[in-house]
């Protein structure tokens, strides 16, 4: 999996981006290696927005687009929250793409027998 970090209106440091490539690494291995994650890192400056640490993550698979977006006050907190959203996006896309492959071949069996 290609992993894409972008910042808006703050700068992506080397560790920010080795954290967000921790996060989502597990994410990498439950996906195919040509999948692209596009990860943006953004600060509002509006001092009333409390949670000004917004994360957005596109993934983009073959048959797919799974996307996530968290704001906390803490950008290490709300790039977990976008990681933990993205894993369970993926997990049921991998679950309904299993069940569908294993209702079709138990109907492609039925369909031999009565033939």
């Amino acid at each position: 999996m290609r992993i894409e970090v972008r910042g808006r209106n703050r700068e992506v440091t080397d560790e920010l981006r080795r954290h967000v490539e921790k996060r989502f690494d597990r994410i990498g291995r439950q996906v195919s290696e040509h999948a692209v994650l596009e990860v943006e890192l953004s600060e509002e400056r509006n001092p009333r927005i409390s949670d000004s640490q917004v994360v957005e993550a596109t993934l983009h698979l073959k048959r797919a687009t799974l996307r996530a977006h968290e704001a906390s006050p803490e950008i290490l907190h709300a790039i977990h929250e976008v990681a933990e959203d993205l894993r369970r996006q993926v997990k049921r896309h991998r679950e309904k793409r299993r069940k569908r492959h294993q209702t079709r071949q138990l109907m492609e069996g039925l369909r031999r027998r009565t033939a």
